[in-house]
């Protein structure tokens, strides 16, 4: 079965949430365990729209919470797919702050998550590839490779010597 590639574009999840005080810590921050929450439905959103499959999280790389957002304020996710695999995809997703009353707006974080599709008996089966259109878009996809081949290696599913993406880097 040959799937028709699809553009990066086409993927894009935007997710508005308002933090509420039962979504804060004692410091009246959002707790970092319910931005994450978020982040994994927006994105597993976007995978979703992009293979027309049900899908299911495979690993999450490092989330550095850059700025906190304080009760009352409104979270924005930008969830998109930066490249598919065979079976998996990537996702971009970026973070947001608002303050509804000063008006202004402020990064939180960034992250990438990698999901997997499924088929109707619960394995998994094929992507469509990405097609990246903005200089940005291929960056993010010319960098997945390196970054799955690092997640690859953290999770003992590949030897370094095997990663030649990240030998490239060094040699």
């Amino acid at each position: 079965m040959t799937l028709t590639p699809k553009r990066a574009q086409d993927s894009v999840i935007q997710m508005t949430e308002l933090v509420l005080p039962n979504d804060t810590n004692t410091f009246g921050n959002l707790m970092g365990g319910r931005l994450m929450y978020w982040m994994d439905i927006a994105a597993a959103l976007a995978t979703m729209k992009h293979c027309s499959a049900p899908v299911v999280t495979a690993s999450v790389d490092n989330i550095s919470f850059e700025t906190p957002i304080k009760l009352g304020n409104v979270v924005h996710i930008e969830a998109k797919v930066s490249r598919a695999f065979s079976t998996s995809m990537e996702v971009h997703l970026r973070v947001w702050g608002e303050d509804p009353v000063q008006q202004y707006r402020y990064k939180s974080n960034e992250a990438f998550m990698t999901f997997v599709a499924l088929d109707p008996n619960g394995k998994s089966r094929k992507v469509p590839q990405i097609i990246p259109d903005t200089e940005e878009e291929k960056q993010l996809y010319e960098g997945a490779m390196r970054r799955r081949q690092l997640r690859l290696i953290l999770s003992g599913k590949m030897k370094p010597q095997d990663a030649e993406e990240l030998r490239a880097l060094f040699i």
